[in-house]
């Protein structure tokens, strides 16, 4: 099984958003058991009493347009052991991966990666929390999902099955 975790600042905006996302590429291809997607936020902000807020409403709204639904989730904070657990840490913009490196203890396997990289892009994913443009947030986001999933296909990582 091959583990994910997409992060974030707050996990309400574009971390749930690329987890839904790139659930969706997986299940069109049929290798939804063989992924694990999640997804966190590098700040407690959206956290509060140990309970995380919900995907934003915009957010949400965005997603749902395209046909996706996030469900119930809810923003949860990155943790140190989660370097253990994921194969792919992936953040949105340069502070997020300057945080996880924080928050995980640094990056000692190579498994921090910033999500538009795998266009072939040092670009961040903005922030649509401070844009207001969820619709190209949502596009960045698809274009790094799509280029992810394109790597791991590419080096043998997951094979389609139809």
């Amino acid at each position: 099984m091959i583990k994910i975790l997409f992060v974030c600042h707050g996990n309400i905006c574009r971390s749930p958003m690329a987890e839904f996302i790139l659930k969706n590429i997986i299940q069109k291809q049929n290798l939804s058991d063989h992924f694990y997607i999640s997804s966190a936020a590098t700040s407690t902000e959206e956290i509060w009493n140990g309970m995380g807020n919900p995907v934003y409403p915009p957010a949400k709204a965005e997603l749902a347009k395209h046909g996706l639904s996030c469900g119930d989730k809810r923003a949860v904070q990155l943790k140190r052991e989660d370097y253990k657990k994921y194969d792919y840490l992936i953040g949105m913009d340069s502070a997020n991966i300057r945080n996880m490196n924080r928050i995980l203890g640094g990056d000692p396997e190579g498994k921090i990666y910033k999500l538009l990289s795998f266009a072939g892009s040092d670009r961040d994913v903005a922030d649509p929390w401070y844009t207001g443009k969820f619709d190209v947030t949502y596009k960045d986001i698809e274009i790094g999902c799509n280029a992810f999933f394109e790597y791991m296909l590419s080096r043998g990582i997951v094979g389609l099955t139809h």
